[in-house]
C-alpha cells in the first residue's frame, strides 16, 4: 500500500488491509465500518454507512486503486439500520457512473425491510435523514453462499440486534467473519431497538463459537483478533 503519511488520506482515515482480499475503512462519526473485498474482477462491499461521508471512502478506493478493473460489485447489508444502509443509493450511483454492475444482497428479513423502506426498523429519522427504499436482488437465508469471483462466503443468520442481522463467513487462507452489529471487540450490539431480542442474540453468539475465525470484522470499532475468547467474554456478562 502506498502510504507515506496519515495526511495523505482524508481526515486521517487510513485503510486497514487484511490480506489477501479485504480492506477495512473505519466509519466516520455515525457511519458503520465499511469493508471492501476484492477477487478477480468482482468485489463485495459490506455495509455503506449513513451516506454522509461516502465521498471520503470512495476517494480512498480510487486513490489506492482498490476497484481498478472491477466490473461487478455486490453490496451486502449486515442488517437494516440506517448507519449501515444509508449509503446504499449513493454508492450504487457512484459505481454505475463507472460502468460497474451493482447487486444488492441481504438476509431475506432485512431485504423485506429495505424494500418497504420501513423507518420504524431502519431508524433513518434518528439521524435526521430519509431512507430511499430499493430492490434487494439477492434475498439470502442462513447457509446460503455468496460468490465473489472465485470466493464463496457463507451467510450466517444471527438475529438478536435485529431480526434480519446476518454475518458473512469466508473460509480461506485467512478466515474472516463480517459480523455487523452482532458482536464487537469486547461487546455486542444493543437489543432494545425494534426487532431486537436478547435471548436470540445469545443463541446467535453461541452459534458463532462453532466457526474458526482469524479476524472478526464488526460494524463499528476495531477488528476482533481473539475470536473465541471475545465471544466467551461477552457471553459471560450477558
Amino acid at each position: 500500500m502506498k502510504i507515506s503519511s496519515i495526511e495523505e488520506f482524508p481526515r486521517g482515515l487510513i485503510p486497514v488491509e487484511i490480506p489477501p482480499y479485504t480492506v477495512m475503512l473505519r466509519g466516520i462519526a455515525w457511519d458503520s465500518n465499511i469493508y471492501l473485498l476484492r477477487n478477480d474482477d468482482e468485489a463485495l462491499i459490506v455495509d455503506t454507512g449513513t451516506g454522509v461521508n461516502w465521498h471520503v471512502y470512495t476517494e480512498i478506493w480510487e486513490r489506492e486503486g482498490y476497484l481498478d478493473g472491477v466490473g461487478k460489485v455486490v453490496i451486502f447489508n449486515t442488517h437494516e439500520h440506517f448507519d449501515h444502509v444509508g449509503g446504499n443509493d449513493v454508492l450504487k450511483r457512484w459505481l454505475e457512473e463507472r460502468d460497474v454492475e451493482v447487486v444488492f444482497a441481504a438476509h431475506e428479513t432485512t431485504a423485506e425491510v429495505l424494500e418497504k423502506g420501513d423507518d420504524y426498523v431502519i431508524l433513518a429519522y434518528s439521524y435526521g435523514r430519509k431512507f430511499s427504499p430499493h430492490r434487494v436482488d439477492l434475498k439470502l437465508r442462513n447457509g446460503d453462499r455468496l460468490r465473489i469471483g472465485s470466493l464463496e462466503l457463507r451467510v450466517v443468520h444471527t438475529p438478536g440486534h435485529t431480526a434480519g442481522s446476518a454475518c458473512l463467513y469466508l473460509e480461506d487462507e485467512t478466515k474472516i467473519m463480517f459480523t455487523g452489529d452482532t458482536v464487537f471487540k469486547g461487546t455486542v450490539g444493543r437489543t432494545d431497538l425494534p426487532t431486537g431480542n436478547g435471548w436470540q442474540l445469545i443463541e446467535s453468539l453461541e452459534r458463532l463459537l462453532e466457526f474458526e475465525v482469524d479476524f472478526g470484522l464488526p460494524g463499528h470499532g476495531r477488528y476482533i483478533d481473539n475470536w473465541k475468547e471475545n465471544l466467551l467474554e461477552v457471553l459471560r456478562w450477558l
